[in-house]
């Protein structure tokens, strides 16, 4: 083989590590799941571009105390020139009359330059300091953002490999029902049966083929979710390579506990503090708005006129003028607004503070139940798992004493029924046990 294509087929291979054979075929463990959502979920996306937006706001407000230039022109043609009244006594004229004279010319135009600086106003003090905490709250967001999504393609995840695992104990199911039809017609034509016991075995196989029906219908719907939540097209292939039983065995023996808890590292927890802390920096917004304001000045501008249209081609001169200045700002009197408006500040923060104690008490009870709802779990899975392997045994039997026409197809039909049925609740007490986990992780801000 050519060396330049080997190592161009390698470098493939390697780029795209989630590519299997077959075009546009996904393939992932929980973990490689969770780290391509981290990069293709568009939720994700959207919220970093938040943090981008926080970070742009930030410097927005940072600018405000930074120098402002702005730059000013205008051009004016008089359509007639202001009139004014001079007494006619100057010109020769009667004492006490007038005389109207119109003074300027015909055509104007001035270029100016203007630099604005804040000197001191505590509004932008404190708004600069909010913007830095908004910014974090945007980071914060961002990171719950990313849990939840985690989370989410866990459970995800987790509903793909059990219906997985369904449709593998209904294709069993299938081939016993198929294989049962198969040994009744043959008892049935050596007239060992009676045709009720071939239409009793068909309608088994039947039942069974609508069971397996319905799981692969479930199974699809499971991996459009799948590929949903970690940013995979929907209309790409996706296949999930971990086993059901590796996340279900290690929570089975594992036995949690019930020690304290460290909510205050949790993403909630961290949040609500987050929002008091921008509460804070509002009430001191409103305060600040009882502190004078200064900010200084300068203007350069020229000026020129004229009796041509176009005085930038004329003779005429340019005149400059510059002025530098200070303007000071000083609130007296607002009829009570501000204080109301430090007052409505203050509930605010009141409100906020009652909101970090309330996570700090939702964190901890759902904490303690996630606990005690994964401990229930896995006692139903014990008792299932234990159902399963004693109706697979009655089964079992049962199917042998129909071989050896001591039992009834009626009969049989209904063990394996019974049968189905404590599989189907074996693989949802597996479910129940990895809710309860995604449940528990989520209370500890974990993934």
């Amino acid at each position: 083989m050519n060396i330049r294509l080997l190592f161009g087929l390698l470098f493939a291979l390697i780029s795209m590590p989630y590519l299997v054979s077959g075009q546009d075929s996904y393939s992932f463990s929980l973990k490689e799941a969770q780290n391509y959502a981290k990069e293709n979920s568009y939720v994700l996306k959207n919220s970093r571009v938040d943090i981008t937006k926080a970070q742009k706001k930030v410097w927005e407000t940072i600018s405000i105390g930074l120098p402002q230039i702005s730059g000013s022109a205008s051009y004016m043609n008089f359509l007639d020139l202001t009139v004014s009244l001079l007494p006619a006594e100057f010109f020769g004229g009667a004492p006490g009359t007038y005389m109207p004279v119109k003074f300027g010319q015909d055509f104007s135009s001035e270029v100016g330059i203007k630099v604005d600086q804040l000197i001191f106003d505590g509004s932008y003090i404190v708004g600069v300091r909010s913007a830095k905490i908004y910014l974090q709250l945007s980071k914060q967001a961002n990171e719950k953002t990313e849990l939840d999504i985690l989370n989410l393609v866990s459970q995800s995840y987790y509903a793909v490999l059990v219906a997985k695992e369904t449709m593998i104990f209904m294709e069993e199911n299938l081939k016993n029902s198929q294989k049962l039809l198969f040994d009744t017609k043959a008892l049935f034509k050596n007239g060992f049966v009676e045709e009720q016991d071939v239409d009793q075995m068909l309608l088994q196989v039947k039942i069974n083929e609508n069971n397996i029906l319905k799981t692969e219908k479930e199974l699809r719907i499971a991996k459009t979710v799948l590929k949903y939540m970690v940013g995979v097209d929907i209309d790409k292939s996706i296949i999930v390579t971990d086993n059901l039983n590796s996340h279900v065995e290690p929570l089975i023996t594992e036995t949690p506990s019930f020690g304290s808890f460290d909510y205050v590292s949790h993403i909630d927890y961290r949040m609500a503090e987050t929002n008091r802390a921008v509460s804070e920096k509002l009430v001191r917004l409103e305060k600040a708005a009882y502190l004078p304001r200064l900010a200084g000045f300068y203007n350069l501008s020229t000026t020129t006129y004229g009796n041509d249209a176009n005085l930038y081609k004329s003779d005429g001169s340019w005149f400059y003028s510059s002025f530098i200045g200070l303007q000071l700002n000083i609130p007296i009197f607002s009829s009570g607004m501000k204080n109301s408006k430090v007052k409505q500040a203050n509930l605010e923060l009141e409100k906020k503070s009652n909101d970090q104690e309330l996570a700090k008490q939702t964190l901890q009870k759902d904490y303690y139940t996630a606990i005690a709802d994964l401990e229930n779990a896995k006692l139903q899975y014990r008792n299932d798992s234990e159902n399963k392997e004693l109706a697979k045994s009655i089964f079992n039997k049962m199917t042998i004493k129909y071989n050896n026409g001591i039992s009834s197809s009626i009969e049989l039909a209904q063990v394996e029924n019974q049968y189905i049925s404590s599989q189907i609740a074996y693989v949802l007490a597996m479910m129940k046990i990895l809710d309860a986990k995604v449940k528990l992780d989520k209370a500890k801000g974990e993934y």
